[in-house]
């Protein structure tokens, strides 16, 4: 249902009536009022509703997922690894596409919108990614992990040092998810090299904390 501030695309009569430009939903209703953002040119006009299908939801985040419900335009085109907000009671965050069930047990990279059963997502808006640390002098043996909690488009950028409260590291190297996009290789370590935090499936990097190793 169409509400009062929505952005509708339509053909304007006064500056674009052969193609859709942005309009705001001035007042709505069988023949609402609308005022093309191009040219403010306010009229009255039928506002077409877009045909939608009811999708099944499940967003995981740190070891836990919840399921949800949400209506899609009905033409969709959904691919595994691309991004949109899921909208619900239960929460509002970015997601990440990473299944596409469309039959028991039959998962695809890529389908219609209406041919879809479950969308399985990742949430990537705010993001736990592991740290693994080694001691200044490499003792291997004296390793420790971490886990820290960023924005998703936080960047980890090797030969960077960066700080998480008391805890303190220079980035050596980070290890790419599956489901991210394409990255030059699974493991980056070259001085320079980044990575978003949504993307890594783990950090790897030198301890440069000031209490880390007191207990030993």
């Amino acid at each position: 249902m169409t509400q009062t501030g929505d952005r509708v695309g339509l053909a304007c009569p006064s500056c674009s009536p052969g193609e859709q430009t942005v309009h705001e939903v001035l007042r709505p209703g069988g023949q609402a009022t609308v005022r093309c953002t191009d040219c403010d040119h306010t009229y009255k006009t039928e506002i077409p509703e877009e045909d939608t299908v009811e999708l099944k939801v499940v967003v995981s985040q740190d070891g836990e997922s919840f399921t949800t419900r949400m209506d899609v335009p009905a033409d969709t085109y959904v691919t595994s690894g691309e991004e949109f907000v899921v909208d619900s009671p239960d929460a509002l965050m970015q997601v990440r596409v990473t299944g596409i069930e469309v039959g028991p047990e039959q998962r695809v990279e890529e389908a219609d919108i209406e041919d879809v059963e479950t969308l399985w997502t990742r949430a990537v808006d705010n993001v736990t990614v592991p740290v693994t640390l080694h001691p200044k002098d490499g003792n291997a043996e004296e390793t420790r992990s971490i886990r820290v909690n960023v924005p998703g488009d936080y960047e980890f950028t090797v030969d960077e040092t960066v700080e998480f409260g008391e805890e303190e590291f220079v980035v050596e190297g980070v290890q790419i998810r599956e489901d991210a996009p394409e990255y030059r290789h699974e493991k980056l370590d070259h001085p320079g090299d980044f990575a978003y935090a949504k993307d890594l499936k783990r950090v790897y990097g030198r301890d440069e904390s000031l209490t880390a190793w007191s207990a030993w």
